[in-house]
Order: structure tokens, then sequence, then C-alpha cells
């Protein structure tokens, strides 16, 4: 009889989880190891902001990263996996200014100093509960080492970054595009806009070709900014304008000519595919400008009105000018139509106006100088590696072609510019004290600037200052740069690229090795998750519903690198019937173990067939799945465990191995009871990454030495398990049992009922095997007499299957009443004739295919050929049986 177990008949991960983390952390398995002979591994967590709640963007991301720590730790790496936070400038002070609004009261009624005591507060709530989100999603995180973006650490970090850089002369003062109150008279931040969807019109204009050979149509929601117009910009690609790109057009009204220009801002998609260029009023004009040194012309001034440069339109409201040059555009022919147009228009939350994009003076970071030696980086043998490597080129074409960093913000939650303004000599002291008076002239009278740094500019330094930078600790030697830093493909630009430019500057070395890029976590009809859709998805939802290891493997194997990840609630239940098969499978080696101990396991003895293929797929296994996940490849690495642990492992040699473990051979149990351990425990040490809870409540049950699965060795692959003769034996052996099978499943005849199996094998060697394998044959086929002979000779009607070497009959006789079974299949004929005349009907309707929706169409289709391929089954059959 099987002993009893500590393991449950079910896995409840509820039951597990909380558990298993707390172990781990009592333990403190988390922390680097205290060896440093072992090579260091390195990788620093992409802080995540302390808007709210991780989301399944988050899971993927750090799931990913967990997995790597988890197999080099096992490996032996002194590992270091740094969590931390980021202050989210922009994004926190909005939720934070919403919560205030629903409150009654603004930041300005509050003050700066009681809102920043607000927002710190608003951060310590969320930071605790991402702190549960990483401990419920079993993320193996040194906790001593957190940092957060604002911390005196890292604030210390960011102010000489900035004023080192200042005097370098690598940041300067500038003109940018900010929102601007024409009714306040005042720039305001962007969380100081709210968004109303308003009915407006979308204005069609043709301008002109300078040439005479044609046209080019724009289209705008403003057509009173046309007069500040400096360029028309397509897409390179786009086709249609090819032969367009450097010819100029002449601006209606004002009659100045412009450049005809190509950005890859531009969308092909959209509307006529060519839009107007606006510098001055417009943000993404005003960096398409940049880029393409445009002049920025204002048409306005501060006040909402048009200005001199807005010609015979000067003095007039901007929404009156509006409706003058709609006017005069159809009168001068060259307005083509004007829609409806219901579209999003910012307002200023202080006064209600429609707010205006308007040139303003902020900080600015010089680019060339630092992308120089990005670009350098690239071309040296020690270059960053991007992973898939197409990300590199963007990467590259992006630093190549970039423009200054707009660094400041109109806001008070961040780190504020270390600069201090002299009101008695109008020059700017920086430095990374306070100072007490004006470096220039010594006057006292001097005011901080307002403004505070971009959140990209603290998370630019995020993998070094994270290691005590600009402190030479012993952190910062050890573990920079990090090896890898995983994140998705659309940060490349704003942090991938910045951590890199700072980290030459700063450190003179790179940041990491390599950049794992993944694609974002969509819905399962492809749309990108968000709470204005309300298709998100929560991580705890998941794991309350799945388990945190079944979220684990279904994202961190549901997609290849680079591409988006499609959310599937079907997918969750394959990967909950997978640990469950796993836990199974577990519970009836434990239970036929008896008092197996770790040191019974031996497996000098004699190997069976069975034993040396599935040691020889364990360790080709193991080659594999190391390799992928070396080369950064998770899905195949996961695909490649499902397929050994549910096929082979759980559907073949577990039951093979039934015949040893109820049989009488005493010295033939106690190898399979060393198979079944050793092959187990390696497979658990390899899916111990993807799903850690599990894996290490099953270890915990098996012989083994040692406190934790987490802090096991990594399997590596064992030269003397290396049986191909095996391999190729039970190759066979499955090929016959799975042939029975399908006859057996074919004329609906079960497993339970015996049948005469006859095997004819066409060679020497083939003869052999299935001789050798007679016993698993007859375990799985249930023959009542199974006959194996080169010189079989059978007259009677039999279904039949050809095999590597072989072909395998079974008796009709033994198996069906045949007349039954004609009758049967001529009822099926005509059901199936019934539902060809249906379907082929409706499909010959044009009225239909005109009509009904392309997937609906579709699906006729497909059942037709269904219908017919079971409909030439079924006569093939007949024909068999009739003859």
């Amino acid at each position: 009889m099987p002993k009893e177990i500590q393991m449950s008949t079910k896995y409840d991960p509820k039951a597990v989880e909380s558990k298993r983390y707390q172990f781990w952390l009592d333990h403190d398995l988390f922390k680097p190891s205290e060896d440093q002979n072992s090579e260091p591994y390195s990788i620093v967590m992409p802080p995540p902001n302390v808007t709210g709640m991780l989301h399944m963007g988050h899971a993927l991301d750090f799931t990913l990263q967990d997995i790597l720590i988890r197999m080099k730790r096992m490996q032996g790496y002194d590992t270091l996996w740094l969590p931390g936070m980021d202050h989210a400038g922009i994004a926190t002070q909005a939720k934070l200014e919403e919560k205030l609004r629903e409150e009654g009261v603004s930041r300005h009624d509050l003050g700066r100093e009681k809102f920043l005591e607000r927002a710190w507060k608003w951060k310590e709530h969320f930071a605790s509960i991402i702190h549960e989100q990483w401990k419920k999603m079993g993320f193996s995180i040194d906790y001593s080492r957190e940092r957060f973006t604002m911390d005196e650490g890292l604030s210390k970090a960011v102010r000489k970054v900035f004023v080192d850089l200042y005097n370098k002369g690598l940041i300067y003062r500038g003109k940018y595009i900010i929102n601007w109150d024409p009714v306040a008279r005042t720039a305001i931040s962007d969380i100081e806009v709210i968004y109303k969807e308003v009915k407006g019109a979308l204005y069609h204009m043709r301008y002109p070709l300078k040439d005479g050979s044609g046209y080019i149509q724009v289209a705008t929601t403003r057509p009173e900014t046309m007069l500040g117009d400096t360029a028309v910009a397509v897409h390179p690609e786009d086709e249609r304008y090819q032969g367009m790109i450097g010819k100029t057009v002449i601006l209606p009204i004002v009659e100045r000519e412009i450049p005809i220009i190509a950005d890859e801002y531009v969308d092909k998609e959209f509307g006529t595919g060519a839009v107007k260029i606006t510098p001055a009023h417009d943000p993404n004009d005003f960096e398409i400008g940049l880029r393409h040194d445009l002049p920025q012309i204002i048409v306005m001034d501060e006040t909402g009105k048009m200005n001199e440069n807005a010609g015979k339109y000067q003095g007039l409201d901007r929404f009156e000018a509006r409706k003058q040059i709609v006017k005069d555009l159809q009168e001068a022919g060259v307005m083509v139509n004007i829609e409806e147009h219901v579209h999003s228009v910012g307002h200023s939350e202080r006064s209600g106006a429609v707010i205006e994009p308007y040139l303003s003076t902020q900080w600015f970071v010089k680019m060339k100088p630092l992308a120089e030696k990005a670009i350098e980086l690239q071309k040296s043998e020690d270059k960053v590696r991007f992973v898939p490597d197409r990300f590199e080129k963007l990467y590259v074409d992006w630093i190549e072609n970039i423009r200054d960093w707009c660094i400041s913000r109109q806001l008070w939650w961040g780190h504020r510019i270390p600069a201090w303004h002299c009101a008695d000599c109008g020059e700017i002291t920086v430095s990374m004290e306070d100072p007490s008076s004006c470096s220039n002239c010594g006057s006292s009278n001097i005011t901080q600037d307002e403004d505070v740094l971009d959140t990209w500019f603290s998370s630019g330094l995020w993998p070094f200052s994270t290691m005590g930078w600009p402190e030479q600790t012993a952190d910062l030697k050890r573990y920079y740069p990090n090896n890898v830093l995983i994140t998705g493909h659309d940060i490349i630009y704003p942090w991938v690229a910045r951590m890199i430019f700072t980290a030459i500057e700063f450190t003179g070395t790179k940041p990491f090795k390599d950049v794992i890029i993944h694609g974002l976590v969509r819905d399962s009809e492809g749309v990108k998750m968000s709470k204005s859709l309300g298709n998100g998805v929560d991580p705890l939802e998941v794991i309350d519903q799945y388990g945190a290891d079944a979220m684990r493997f279904m994202i961190s194997t549901g997609t290849t690198p680079g591409q988006d990840l499609r959310f599937r609630w079907e997918r969750l239940e394959s990967a909950r019937n997978f640990i469950n098969k796993i836990w199974n499978a577990s519970r009836f080696v434990l239970m036929n173990l008896d008092d197996f101990g770790a040191d019974d396991i031996d497996l000098t003895g004699s190997l069976n067939t069975a034993d040396q293929w599935i040691l020889t797929r364990l360790q080709e296994t193991i080659n594999y799945v190391t390799q992928q996940l070396e080369e950064y490849h998770f899905n195949e690495a996961g695909r490649a465990l499902y397929e050994f642990v549910w096929d082979e492992f759980c559907d073949w040699y577990i039951e093979f191995a039934k015949l040893s473990l109820y049989g009488e051979d005493e010295e033939a149990k106690k190898t399979t009871r060393s198979v079944l351990c050793y092959v187990l425990d390696k497979v658990l040490r390899l899916l111990h990454p993807f799903m850690p809870f599990v894996t290490e409540e099953i270890w915990q049950n098996l012989p083994h030495k040692g406190i934790s699965i987490m802090v096991s060795k990594w399997p590596e692959p064992e030269n003397r398990f290396q049986f191909p003769e095996a391999v190729e034996q039970m190759k066979l052996y499955m090929e016959v049992i799975r042939s029975v099978r399908n006859i057996r499943a074919e004329v609906n005849v079960p497993v339970s009922k015996k049948v005469d199996i006859f095997i004819r094998p066409d060679n020497e060697k083939t003869l052999q095997y299935l001789r050798l394998g007679e016993k698993w044959i007859r375990q799985q086929c249930n023959p009542e007499n199974l006959t194996i002979d080169s010189d079989l000779s059978i007259s009677e009607k039999t279904m039949s299957a050809v095999v590597t070497g072989a072909e395998i009959l079974l008796p009709l006789a033994g198996l069906i009443d045949i007349d039954q079974e004609i009758e049967r299949l001529k009822k099926e004929l005509k059901t199936l004739n019934a539902e060809v005349e249906r379907v082929q009907k409706k499909l010959s309707n044009q009225g239909f295919i005109s009509k009904a929706p392309a997937h609906v169409v579709e699906e006729e289709r497909r059942k037709e050929k269904d219908y017919l391929e079971k409909r030439e089954k079924v006569k093939t059959r007949l024909t068999e049986l009739q003859s």
C-alpha cells in the first residue's frame, strides 16, 4: 500500500504561498551571498511609480527578472536583485491633486510645504501596497537595499549630476513649449490641465506647391495657428509623398514659402498622412521643429489675442481669428471641407480657459556630447547588447538624431532644481549645497528655482545611484555595472537611453551588459490594457483565483522576446492544470517511496530501458532549458519544461515505473525509486525560477539535503546518463502504444476491453526492441493476445497502423460488430451529407457572402472544410468494411 504523505490531495496556493515566502525571508535567502569568491550577478529593478498598485506589465517585467535571479542564485553566483520605487513627479502629483479636488482644496491652498507632506504620506501608503504585491508574486528581492528616487542618497546623486553637467556647460536655460493660461496669464503644468471632450471641427486645406505641380492636403482643428506654420511633414516611408519631400509649398493667406519635410512622427494612416507643423504652438510640432531646425513663429500674445506676426488678424481673439481665417480660406478656394470632430481639449484647472501651447524658458541638457559617447560605445565590442537585437537599431537611430532634453517641470513633487536666482544682478548660482548668497555679486537676495527636475532625470541614474554613487561603496565596486536590464519597448527612449548617457558620463562605463526588451501586456483582443477602457487585469485578482505560480508561468512563457503578450484567462487555466499535474505526479512519487531517503538514491545499478530513456531526456532538457534561459528565451525554456514534465515524465515514465513499483523485484523497485527521486528533484529545480512556491513546497517533502530549493544547485547535464539506444527503443514503444490507442479511439473501443494485437516488424533490430519492451506494450495496450512476429500472415479484416520499422494489426472481429458499425457509419454519412449541403448552399448565396461579417463567413467555410473531411473518412471506412 502507498504510504501516507504530508502533501494535500490538491494543491492549494493560498495555503502554501504566504508561509513559503515568510520562510525565505526568515532565512535571509534573498540577500547576496557572503562568499566573495563567487562571481557577482546583479539586476536593479526598474522602479514602479508610487502612483498606485502594480499592473500586469509590472508582473511580467519583474517575473522575468526573478526567473534570472533565481537561476543565477542556484548556479552559485553572488546575486543581488535591488528593488526600489520612483516618485513619478507628474503622475503622482496629478493623482494627489485629484484627491485634493475631491476634498475641495488645491495644492495652492495648502502651500508647497504642506502639499509635500501629503505627497510623502501618499508615497508611504502606496509603497506599502507595492511591498505586499512583491511578496504575493514571490519576488526574491533584497529588501535591505531598497531605494527610492527621492531618498537622501539618490537626491545627493541627482544634485551632483545636475551641478556637474551645468559646470561642464551641458545644462542651460532655453525656450520650450509649455501650457499657457491666457486668462490667468501664467504657465501651468501638465497636471493642471483638465481634458474635456469638445465638439469641434476638422478643417481640410490645400497648400499649393510652389512649382505649380499640384498641392498637398493637410487637416487641423486649429486653423488660426496656420499663420505660424513653418513646414508640412509626411512620413519618410509614405509612398504617396516620396516625390514631394524637399519641395516647398506656399502658405495660404500668409504667402510664406515653407518646406515639405519627412519625419517618423507622422502617422501615415491618419487623415491624408500630411500634417502642418507649427513649432511655437504645438508640443509635438515643437519637437519636429527642433529636429529639422524650423523657425518658431509665435502668432499670439499672452492674453490669447493674435499678435504682430498674425498680419491683418492682429488684435483679434484667437477664436474670432479662427472664424475669419476659415472664411478667408474658403474665399481663396483652398478650404476643401469642414467636418464635425469631437476631440479632447485641455482646459486650465485654475481659470477654465482653453490652454494654449506656448514657448517658455526652461532648463535643458545639451545632448549631442553625451550622445556621441553612447554612439561610440555601440560601435565597440563592449557595447550594450539589446535582446532582441532589432531594438538596438531603434535606439541608435534615436540617439544619432537626438535633440536637447528639457528637464524642468512646473511641479512641486520632485527634485527641486539646485539653482538660485539673484534678484540684484540676475545671475544664477548652481550649487551642491544651499548657498547663502549670490556667487556673482554676493547678494543674499536669492531665491531657489521653483521648478523640479523631470522624473527621468533621477531615474536615469538608477543603475549606479542605487549602489551608493557618488560614494565609492562596496556595492558599487562589486555589483556595478548591472548584468541585465529588463524593460518594455515603450521606454527605450525616455529611460534606457538616458541611463546609458549618464552612466558613461559619470561612471565611465555602460550601466548594464544586456537589455532585454519585452512587449506590452494586452487584453485578449490585442488592445492595450488601461483603466479608461476598463480592460485592465489586477495581478492580485489573478493570484487570488489561480495562485502566483500559475500567473508567473503564464506571463513569462506566453510570448517571444520583444513581442506583446495577449492576456487570456484560458492560458491561466492551462498553467494551473500544469501545476496540478506536477503536484499529482509528486504525490505519486512520494507515496511510493516508503522509507526511502536522500542517501538511498542510487543510480549505479541496473537501469532498464525506460530508466535510461528518461535520464537521457532529462539531461537534454537540462541543457536546453539552461541554454534558452541564458539567451533570455523564457517562452522556449517554459515550453521545453512543460513538454518534458507532462508528456514524458508524467504520461510515460511514471506509467512505466508502476511495473517495477508494484512488482516483486526489490532491486528494480530501488532503482525506480532512485530514478523517480532524481528526475523529480532536477525537474523541480528547473521549474523553480518560474514557479517558486509549488516547487519549494514539493521539494521540502522530497528526500534532500539543504535548507531550500532556492539555494540548491542548478542542474547540470551528466555525461554518464547518455543512452541513445534507449531513446530509440522508447520512441518505438511510444509509437506502438499511441497507434493502438488511436485505433481503439477510432472504433470507440475502450482501453479496458482486451483485444488481440499483432505486430509485424520488418527488420531484426525492431523485432529485438519490441521483444525487450513487450512488458510495457502489454501494460499500456491491454491485449488479449500480443503477437510479435516478422512472418505474420492474417487473412481476416484488420485495422492497421504503420510505425517506424513495423506494422500494427488489430483484427476487426475482436473490436466491433461489423454489421452494426456499417449501419452506424451510414447514419453518420447521411447526417454529414445534410450538413455539407446546408453549408454549401449558404456559401453559394451571394447575399450572405456580401452582407455577413467576415468572421461569420470564415466560420462557415471552416465548417464546410471540416464536414467534407469527416465525410471522406466515413466513406473510406464504409468501403473498407463492405469490401
